[in-house]
């Protein structure tokens, strides 16, 4: 758990890949350097000495003025997703990884260059007439790919802070966490068993969002033990050290109070606590992201109702391939049958009110936002096969066309809502 921490944290650190780069950029320049090429070749620098101080010196120079302009801009860009988007997105934005490896040549050329100074021209404090041509003619190599990843570096910060890139970034990225960790084995839409009298709590270890749940760890340590494991809050969930992290209870009613202190040790293994909500397996926090998105297009601040429904049609992508995975707590049983592990999940009605409830809040005076709630709406019905799920999309459409009732006062306005709404509903009804 202590590595898969680790490696969370340096995918999302702008350091890593700058900090590698210089180790291997001055290890490729102790390596050319000990090349002996001779002065008539054709493919490497012809000038003196000097001239080739002075090149490495002008290389520097212009990769420092680069770097400052390329670490401004990221900043710029970095501003802007948090006061333009959300602040949830700023992560996003640090793990990109065409950034940091732009970023990495720059630093690489600039220390390849800096460290040739050492060498070039100067021998045991004395000034000698041979240097490592290769080693310089290199650093002539590294100059032009550095301007030519500049130039691919502005073009990629341009299309990376369109609206239209962010959301379908996020989106990306969360349907890779609905495919590959959003779980699927013991998964049930019934209520998770709560825990009865008598159950010991296990107390968080630290303070923090609830980041990434291991059951396998906690079935072996409850089939081991006898006992029930109950993780007492979601992914994504904040938790205050000392406040109930697990619960653990025996599996009848006059079993003897089990014994927390195995839980209490392998617990930073089984339960990551960390101090920012991450998406490794947290599904509601890309719906988060671009929920963000269209709740601060609606703001007076910025009244950009065109984006909020660009959000809109990348959530209806997500709602519909949510609705076709098993959603709720997950009950993890031994070979025998009996109840281990109970992990606290989302069901469909908590992604749906997340998806669409403070946009519908918000925009419901907008009959554009509405009529986008109502499409998303009705595309996730479309992919329901279950009664009650399609019962759950026809309440939240009913939400839309009561709260579009109450703010718009055109009834211009309000009818084509009311008949696009009717639409929905009439067609969740026959889908029964």
């Amino acid at each position: 758990m202590r590595r898969e921490a680790v490696w969370e944290y340096l995918r999302g650190a702008l350091w890593v890949f700058p900090t590698i780069a210089v180790v291997v950029a001055l290890a490729v320049g102790f390596a050319l350097s000990q090349v002996e090429v001779s002065s008539t070749s054709r493919f490497v620098f012809q000038g003196t000495p000097d001239d080739a101080r002075t090149l490495l010196i002008a290389i520097a120079s212009t990769l420092a003025t680069v770097i400052a302009l390329v670490l401004g801009l990221t900043v710029v860009a970095l501003q802007l997703a948090s006061t333009q988007f959300s602040p949830r997105l700023l992560r996003n934005f640090l793990r990109d990884r065409i950034n940091q490896v732009v970023l990495s040549i720059f630093v690489a050329t600039f220390t390849y260059s800096t460290a040739g100074l050492f060498t070039v021209g100067v021998e045991a404090g004395r000034r000698v007439q041979d240097y490592p041509r290769l080693a310089v003619s290199f650093a002539l190599v590294l100059l032009f790919v550095s301007l030519l990843m500049l130039v691919f570096f502005v073009h990629h910060l341009a299309h990376s802070i369109q609206i239209d890139e962010v959301m379908r970034s996020v989106e990306r990225s969360t349907l890779r966490v609905i495919e590959h960790d959003l779980p699927s084995e013991g998964v049930t839409a019934e209520p998770a068993p709560w825990p009865p009298a008598g159950s010991v709590m296990v107390p968080a270890y630290d303070s923090g969002y609830v980041q990434a749940v291991h059951p396998e760890m906690l079935l072996r340590l409850s089939r081991e033990r006898d006992v029930v494991a109950a993780v007492a809050v979601m992914v994504g969930e904040y938790v205050v050290q000392g406040a109930p992290l697990l619960w653990l209870w025996g599996p009848t009613p006059d079993a003897r109070a089990p014994d927390p202190a195995p839980f209490r040790a392998h617990l930073p293994g089984a339960v990551r606590v960390g101090f920012e909500r991450t998406a490794e397996q947290d599904v509601a926090f890309g719906v988060r992201q671009l929920a963000d998105i269209a709740v601060k297009a609606l703001s007076p601040a910025i009244n950009d109702p065109y984006t909020a429904i660009q959000s809109l049609e990348h959530l209806g992508v997500l709602l519909a391939t949510l609705v076709r995975r098993p959603l709720g707590s997950q009950c993890l049983s031994d070979a025998s049958g009996a109840l281990r592990v109970v992990i606290p999940g989302r069901d469909l009605s908590y992604y749906l009110d997340l998806a669409t409830g403070q946009i519908r809040r918000y925009g419901c005076a907008e009959p554009r936002v509405d009529r986008a709630l109502l499409r998303v709406l009705a595309t996730t019905g479309r992919f329901c096969d279950d009664p009650g799920d399609r019962r759950l999309v026809a309440d939240q459409v009913e939400l839309v066309i009561a709260d579009a009732e109450r703010a718009i006062v055109q009834p211009a306005d309000l009818a084509p809502v009311r008949a696009h709404a009717d639409l929905v509903l009439r067609e969740l009804a026959g889908s029964g």
